[in-house]
């Protein structure tokens, strides 16, 4: 099962997009050569030096809004995937097996006939309880009732979900020996406040393409009135947008964890009966929680108290129809995939079904998914070589902490205690999940995806009663990504990413560190963020700065923040440097970490050339193509919006921060990327 293993779930995230084979540049070994722009000089734009020609000639497949550096990887790994589940769906596993539960969840979703002969039968119990709503208690009962743990929500770092209301259950950051439960926002379906706040001429636009689709749905659903209800669920969720935190609040640790007594919630957040609510959601025997984003809850509650009980009916069953599409009639996914993949991310066309299914199976599944993975295509010497790579990074950044002039003894030695204790995890878990618990069905693909949302939901709930867990996991083995959770000190690379383009132990180790070694320098690196730098080597929420120290600390990442302000993707559009701050300084710090743990790795030996390339210029022109992307307009705003990570193309230019990167490429004073000394930023 997916555990949110931690609010501060920071993944590399890069461009987790996948494309065909048509769309890959050939490339030589272990670096796309073929896909760089020489024409450009590296100081003026350095993306395009290293991904020019790739960006020129690339194109956006029909059923993706954008391809990005993880192609490759991302590509051979859905290829493995559809094998493996393949395998699973048309093999003779013993009933209740592990196997036969992949390939029954699989068959039922490419089963497009049986589902079609479902039709509604499937969802009209829910829809039935939702109309069947006539006070103010059965409205918290069933919105108790309905939280879930939004595992996929956290770990994009939104925070907030279609259900009113969502769970989150982790190590708490006062008392990290136990865990606690965290409520957080919700109630909307578009992707961000913004899309019902903003008044620009193009949200104004999205706004009646999204009435005329919630209407749309309640139509296929042959619900009553359908119009009208359009207007009044737009009218609602915007209420509820005009509480909700933006995402800059929703990061900030020490706005966030506030802790309420459960007896407390009805004096602080007036409106919902939240008696019944704890009670159908089976935390009434949790005396506190924590009221992620307080105020949101607050203003929730109080507008269920507020607004027209039917309306709360109303967005109810839209949800319920919107959460469910993909296993409702092809209509209802359809029309899901127009509004929110076509609309609001720019794609042309849907995934095949075949494919689709796939996907939904390994994040259904995804333990036992990995570890068939892991048994057939991830070797014993693969994850040897990463964990040392990792120890070496971890060394070189040790050493860069004792090296700092500006840092007090006393905050140098938290900081490299914190790297003592962090846990890193390579490749796969040592101990792998349960799922014993969990029912598959043959033929139920809606009864399938809801009981899998219960039994990750109870899994969480059995988790407060347990001790904490530094070897749980969040990400799955098979995932091109990798994480680190500071609270936990501990960090997950899956094997998924130990795999070209990111790592091949063939290739020159140039090409290697500035790849899979940055990125591993990025996961160390978020222990030190502004997010994770607040957390001591315990994981508790505790300042451990000297003043001084900290005061340097927060005006180098403002630095920062102005740096990434003034990139402009669209005229009307900048990246949010405050939103992105906790990325960019990962990237910055892992970035120069792996660099240092390179060039010790060479114990003095010079570097060897490749295509015409320094040691020195693979490492960054490898590190540039790890963000290579090339997006839809559509969905590069949303992700300028909602995401925590700025575009690749603007990841890639880290590099100006780097020293070492001005002397590789004898980039100059006028140039465009060129920053003096004193206006690099500097930190770890």
């Amino acid at each position: 099962m997916r555990q949110p293993n931690a609010l501060l779930t920071l993944a590399l995230a890069a461009a987790p997009f996948i494309a065909p084979l048509a769309a890959q540049t050939p490339a030589a070994p272990g670096l796309d050569t073929a896909g760089m722009d020489r024409s450009v000089r590296p100081g003026d734009d350095f993306f395009r030096y290293a991904n020019g020609t790739w960006f020129a000639r690339t194109e956006i497949p029909a059923d993706r809004a954008a391809v990005g550096g993880s192609s490759v990887a991302g590509r051979r790994g859905q290829e493995a995937l559809a094998l493996l589940i393949g395998d699973a769906s048309t093999g003779h596993h013993p009933a209740g097996s592990d196997l036969r539960k992949v390939g029954d969840f699989y068959r039922s979703l490419v089963d497009s006939a049986a589902i079609e002969r479902a039709g509604l039968a499937p969802i009209r119990p829910l829809l039935d309880r939702i109309a069947a709503i006539r006070s103010r208690a059965d409205l918290a009962r069933f919105v108790g009732a309905t939280l879930r743990a939004d595992v996929d929500v956290i770990n994009d770092g939104a925070l907030h979900t279609d259900n009113l209301f969502g769970l989150w259950v982790d190590q708490d950051f006062d008392q990290p020996t136990r865990n606690s439960a965290a409520l957080l926002q919700g109630g909307l379906a578009m992707p961000d406040r913004r899309y019902y706040l903003d008044s620009s001429a193009a949200m104004t636009a999205i706004r009646v393409k999204y009435r005329a689709h919630v209407a749309r749905m309640l139509t296929l659903a042959a619900a009553g009135d359908a119009e009208r209800k359009a207007d009044a669920i737009l009218a609602l969720e915007t209420r509820i947008a005009a509480v909700h935190w933006n995402r800059e609040d929703t990061w900030d640790v020490t706005k966030g964890n506030v802790h309420w007594r459960r007896l407390d919630f009805a004096r602080k957040a007036p409106g919902l009966d939240w008696p019944a609510f704890f009670a159908a959601a089976k935390l009434a025997d949790v005396p506190v929680l924590v009221a992620w984003q307080a105020s949101a809850i607050t203003g929730i509650s109080a507008l269920t108290a507020s607004q027209p009980l039917d309306d709360w009916k109303a967005l109810l069953a839209y949800h319920a129809i919107e959460h469910h599409a993909r296993v409702l009639p092809a209509a209802f996914e359809q029309e899901a995939f127009d509004f929110f993949g076509r609309t609001l991310s720019g794609a042309q066309a849907q995934a095949p079904r075949t494919r689709r299914a796939v996907d939904a199976t390994s994040a259904a599944l995804g333990f036992v998914v990995g570890r068939m993975y892991v048994e057939r295509y991830f070797p014993a010497s693969a994850r040897r070589e990463a964990a040392a790579m990792v120890a070496g990074i971890i060394h070189a950044l040790d050493q860069r902490i004792v090296r700092l002039e500006w840092m007090a003894p006393a905050t140098k030695a938290a900081a490299r205690a914190k790297l003592r204790t962090l846990r890193v995890s390579v490749g796969y878990p040592d101990t792998w999940p349960s799922y014993a618990g969990l029912a598959v069905r043959p033929g139920d693909a809606y009864g399938n995806a809801d009981r899998v949302e219960r039994f990750e939901y109870a899994e969480n709930i059995r988790k407060l009663h347990r001790p904490v867990d530094r070897a749980e996991w969040s990400l799955t083995p098979q995932e091109v990504n990798a994480v680190n959770m500071p609270a936990m000190n501990a960090m997950n690379f899956p094997a998924a990413i130990l795999q070209p383009p990111f790592f091949d132990p063939a290739r020159p180790s140039a090409m290697n560190y500035g790849s899979i070694g940055a990125a591993i320098g990025h996961e160390i690196s978020h222990s030190f963020d502004n997010l994770g730098a607040a957390f001591d080597a315990r994981g508790r929420l505790r300042n451990w700065w000297t003043p001084a120290d900290l005061a340097h600390f927060n005006a180098a990442a403002e630095q920062l923040v102005r740096q990434y302000d003034g990139y402009r993707p669209f005229p009307d559009l900048a990246v949010n440097g405050r939103l992105t701050l906790t990325e960019n300084l990962a990237d910055l710090t892992g970035l120069a970490a792996a660099y240092d743990a390179w060039r010790a790795s060479l114990g003095g030996k010079p570097a060897p050339g490749f295509a015409g390339l320094t040691g020195d210029q693979q490492l960054f022109v490898s590190y540039a193509q790890t963000w290579r992307s090339k997006a839809r307009d559509a969905r590069l705003r949303q992700q300028i919006l909602t995401d925590g990570h700025a575009p690749g193309q603007y990841r890639a230019l880290t590099v100006r921060n780097i020293d070492a990167w001005y002397d590789a490429f004898d980039v100059k004073p006028g140039e465009a990327l060129y920053l003096a000394p004193g206006d690099r930023v500097r930190i770890w």
